[in-house]
């Protein structure tokens, strides 16, 4: 604590405080009112947040909320393409027919959601971090069957 008040103390003086330590952890206190901002980032799916919301109301009541829209068509593609890249493939133009047609899956979950809160009166929800997954789970999926097939391949050339 006295680290904390000698290294406030020149600018406390100067603000016009006294140097004594109650006046002293008072500017300090004051200092980090003004300046501490915090981030909570939450996601809507599941329940989690609506448990959180329900048991700290000032979670909800004393913040303001940055809503993440869906991202458009154009960044859905040109980030599978950036993930793609180090994903050897035969041309140019297959690259961009994968990553056309992964922004044109998630595109299709979304719309897929809201004829599904229709019907069951439940919400999906799909985030960039769904898209993420799909384009890891694509080259997990890419690695593992050229592996088999170069199994396979040597197999066939060598024997048992």
């Amino acid at each position: 604590m006295d680290g904390i008040l000698g290294k406030v103390r020149a600018e406390a003086k100067s603000a016009g405080f006294l140097d004594t330590p109650d006046q002293l952890f008072e500017f300090f206190l004051d200092k980090v009112r003004k300046n501490l901002h915090l981030a909570l980032c939450f996601s809507p799916v599941g329940d989690a947040f609506r448990f959180r919301a329900r048991k700290f109301p000032g979670i909800i009541n004393c913040t303001s909320m940055d809503w993440f829209h869906e991202w458009p068509r154009n960044a859905l593609i040109d980030v599978a393409q950036r993930f793609l890249a180090d994903i050897e493939l035969p041309t140019d133009e297959v690259r961009e027919a994968i990553a056309n047609h992964m922004a044109e899956v998630h595109l299709s979950i979304s719309e897929a959601n809201v004829e599904y809160l229709q019907l069951e009166r439940r919400y999906n929800y799909t985030t960039p971090t769904s898209f993420l997954e799909l384009i890891s789970f694509y080259k997990l999926l890419v690695d593992k069957k050229r592996n088999k097939i170069t199994d396979q391949i040597n197999r066939l050339e060598i024997g048992l």
